[in-house]
């Protein structure tokens, strides 16, 4: 077990070596525009969870996610290469991170109540 502090470390490299991956050595054109918005490795190093998100955002979540998931062995094995003082490198597992359309969500909803507002007459 390695501490929180570590692992956090370890998280921020893996998110940096997997953005660079995406930018130089992957091909897939089903990649293009993804970024990787967090990576949270457990404290056993077993596993580290991938959060992404596209350009095109949700309409190109299942074909962005099948093929994470196709070259997920090749990721791994290019990350392990790239960090190599870990003993045994944690199993990657992709999610899709929905987060940033909630917030453009929320951006428009803000956006209609002070449009609404200002169709609003303050002294009514």
């Amino acid at each position: 077990m390695v501490s929180e502090s570590r692992s956090g470390r370890i998280a921020d490299r893996i998110k940096r070596d997997l953005s660079m991956l995406f930018l130089h050595e992957i091909n897939d054109p089903r990649l293009d525009g993804v970024s990787v918005t967090s990576v949270e490795v457990d404290r056993e190093l077993a596993y580290a969870d991938v959060y992404v998100s596209a350009l095109d955002r949700e309409e190109r979540k299942k074909e962005v996610m099948e093929a994470l998931h196709r070259a997920g062995g090749f990721i791994r094995s290019q990350l392990a290469l790239n960090i190599s003082h870990l003993r045994t490198f944690p199993l990657i597992r992709f999610h899709w991170d929905s987060i940033p359309e909630r917030v453009d969500r929320i951006d428009q909803i803000l956006a209609e109540l002070e449009e609404e507002e200002g169709l609003i007459d303050p002294d009514e």
